[in-house]
């Protein structure tokens, strides 16, 4: 079994597991060129998936009430869904806890302007 899959079967509440299935599908269809991968994990802590562009521009992690996607230039976004939230400096997060919320046009609408300013 792939180490994501693993991940995904051992790391995320079973209730929570449609809406990082459903992320896995967006970035499959549409943004293909992004490098899944896992990165950390130590004894005290679990690694997470991460997307690649040129460098990591998204992490996943699972929380006890749901999914947890950061972009790491999302201070930079526009966020005309008013979604995204954090009070660093760079990162700002986009938490999801009922799979019904998930939609891939918001997410989509998101990782654009990751690769974007990925790009620059």
């Amino acid at each position: 079994m792939n180490i994501i899959n693993q991940f995904i079967k051992d790391k995320i509440k079973e209730e929570h597991q449609p809406i990082f299935l459903k992320f896995r599908s967006l970035i499959k269809a549409k943004f293909p060129t992004l490098k899944e991968e896992m990165r950390g994990g130590t004894e005290k802590y679990y690694g997470v998936p991460v997307y690649r562009h040129n460098r990591i521009i998204i992490s996943v992690s699972p929380t006890l009430k749901g999914i947890t996607f950061s972009f790491t230039d999302g201070k930079q976004f526009e966020d005309k869904y008013k979604l995204l939230e954090g009070v660093g400096k760079k990162s700002l997060n986009l938490r999801l806890s009922d799979p019904k919320d998930y939609k891939d046009e918001i997410l989509e609408y998101y990782i654009l302007q990751a690769i974007e300013l990925d790009n620059k």
